[in-house]
């Protein structure tokens, strides 16, 4: 005869199996389980550190561009760079950290490079974190532009030789491009050429020696626990909870 307690455990089981693994795990735990299976070292954080997010729409988020001082609440924007930097800002108050977000809207890498000296090199970052990728491919697609993918990671690796050239001492953390399919701007055509722009990312992360960011596995495992749209309302743009899933990630590249 099964007893009380036996019943519970026998309901606690059914339970957890029916849910499946991943589904039981909460958020944080699954992105400290995709970096575990990276094996992703940490940046660690010094006193005086100069922390610059660059990037597209994705970063920009909103940021008033005619502030440029650091730790300014709207120049931070309103996405991922404002809710890793203000995280940092509250976990290390001994540290004098300057935070910046320099992203802008549409943005592919050709771009970054025209506005470099000015938006990144004249900052003297410490830390540096980029998130290119996604207008270099989906603007091929909407707006007529004749990028390739060999283009792509040319540009990206001329930029990042130029930046560590003037600035040797840095660390990089470079983010994957990501794009979640079936929702609004984005479809089954984006794959796998797509694919190429993200596998780019992570080999001149690898070659810089930079810390990577696998957003693409982050946000197709969040989707066990929520739809797509909940994550990025059109498949590129993050959600306030896809924004908040970055900036999570972000943070576990440094210490």
């Amino acid at each position: 005869m099964m007893t009380d307690q036996s019943h519970l455990k026998r309901r606690d089981f059914i339970k957890k199996t029916s849910l499946g693994g991943a589904m039981a795990m909460s958020i944080p735990e699954t992105i400290a389980a995709v970096f575990r299976q990276e094996k992703t070292s940490k940046i660690a954080l010094k006193e005086n550190d100069v922390i610059l997010f660059q990037g597209d729409s994705i970063t920009d988020a909103g940021r008033n561009k005619e502030l440029s001082e650091p730790n300014n609440t709207q120049a931070l924007g309103s996405g991922y760079a404002y809710m890793a930097g203000s995280q940092l800002l509250y976990q290390h108050p001994g540290k004098n950290l300057k935070i910046f977000n320099k992203g802008i809207s549409g943005n592919k890498v050709h771009q970054l490079a025209e506005r470099w000296e000015a938006d990144a090199l004249s900052l003297k970052p410490t830390v540096l974190s980029i998130l290119i990728g996604v207008n270099d491919y989906w603007h091929t697609l909407t707006n007529n532009y004749k990028g390739t993918i060999e283009i792509y990671r040319n540009d990206f690796i001329k930029l990042l030789e130029n930046t560590k050239k003037q600035l040797p001492e840095l660390s990089l953390i470079i983010g994957e491009p990501f794009a979640l399919t079936g929702i609004k701007a984005v479809d089954d055509s984006w794959f796998p050429a797509f694919d190429e722009y993200r596998q780019a990312a992570r080999d001149i992360a690898d070659q810089f020696d930079a810390v990577f960011i696998p957003y693409q596995s982050i946000f197709e495992k969040a989707q066990k626990s929520a739809p797509g749209a909940y994550w990025a309302y059109d498949g590129v743009h993050p959600s306030i909870a896809g924004s908040q899933l970055m900036a999570h990630a972000w943070l576990e590249t440094v210490k």
